[in-house]
């Protein structure tokens, strides 16, 4: 069974996100060994430099890098990455499956995005869409799509 792991700058505060994440994490347990880990926002001052905001997105970038297991397909979630539908998701993840992947890892960063580290050491940058969005709800988007990817794989009635 594929090990998926999502690495998130921050913490889910508000309870309907926690929830939203919860019941898709327990629904994809049937397909994969999933797992979260939450990383600590860097503290940034409230009119910080772009000096501080990089030394902030930095920190957090080496706080990532420690946490992803050795031999990871990584896929960085970043605005300049490759917009997938539902359906090229599930293909990409797949291949990856299909071609000997054992662990996949997905980075979700803070609101600062993610460091030059960061996506030098993916595989694959993915964008959700042009659009910005709360990393909070990102991390519940990415856990959707997640589950929706399987389904898919798995020719389940979810997608549609």
């Amino acid at each position: 069974m594929i090990s998926v792991t999502i690495i998130a700058v921050g913490k889910l505060k508000e309870k309907f996100y926690k929830n939203a994440c919860e019941e898709y994490l327990k629904r994809l347990q049937s397909f994969c060994k999933i797992k979260v880990i939450e990383i600590d926002e860097a503290n940034v001052p409230e009119k910080a430099s772009q000096n501080e905001i990089i030394a902030a997105v930095n920190l957090e970038g080496k706080r990532i890098l420690s946490k992803i297991p050795d031999r990871s397909h990584i896929i960085s979630m970043c605005i300049e990455g490759k917009q997938l539908d539902s359906i090229e998701l599930s293909e990409y993840i797949t291949k990856q499956c299909l071609t000997g992947t054992s662990s996949i890892v997905f980075i979700v960063g803070g609101s600062w995005g993610l460091s030059d580290d960061v996506k030098k050491a993916s595989n694959y940058k993915l964008s959700m869409s042009k659009m910005t969005f709360p990393h909070q709800l990102a991390r519940v988007m990415l856990c959707e799509q997640i589950y929706r990817t399987f389904q898919i794989a798995n020719d389940g009635k979810y997608h549609k």
